[in-house]
């Protein structure tokens, strides 16, 4: 089985994420490019300073999903407050304009997914740890 590492200073680890976040009552926000770059933007510069690297990052009209690597030591609630507070802060204060789709001044939904991916499938996995003790 072959992996992708990172390492830190007392451990190796492949940390990969799959995060998900909707539009307050799924509304169509996403629809300008302008506001879609400023999103990405915003994500990447966040995640600079948090010390994560975004693999990838698209947008749907109400909700958009990254994938990202991090370390272990990485506060995930915490990030990912951050990537919501302050895209939500940009997005309507440079596009006015999308408050019209909203109520109040929440922009993203409250709840998230987030699930961790990995290098191998599940059965691929499991079939190597079963193996393990059969040498």
């Amino acid at each position: 089985m072959q992996y992708n590492l990172d390492k830190g200073s007392h451990s190796v680890f492949s940390l990969q994420y799959h995060f998900v976040q909707c539009i307050k009552y799924r509304r169509h926000a996403l629809i300008n490019p302008l506001i879609i770059d400023l999103l990405k933007q915003t994500a990447h510069n966040i995640s600079e300073n948090f010390d994560v690297e975004i693999l990838n990052i698209e947008c749907d009209k109400d909700h958009f999903h990254m994938i990202f690597k991090a370390k272990p030591t990485l506060d995930i609630p915490k990030y990912i407050n951050t990537i919501k507070t302050i895209s939500s802060r940009e997005i309507r204060r440079q596009f006015p304009e999308v408050k019209d789709l909203l109520w109040k001044d929440a922009f993203w939904s409250r709840s998230y997914f987030l699930a961790t991916t990995g290098q191998v499938t599940l059965d691929v996995l499991k079939k190597y740890v079963d193996n393990q003790g059969k040498k």
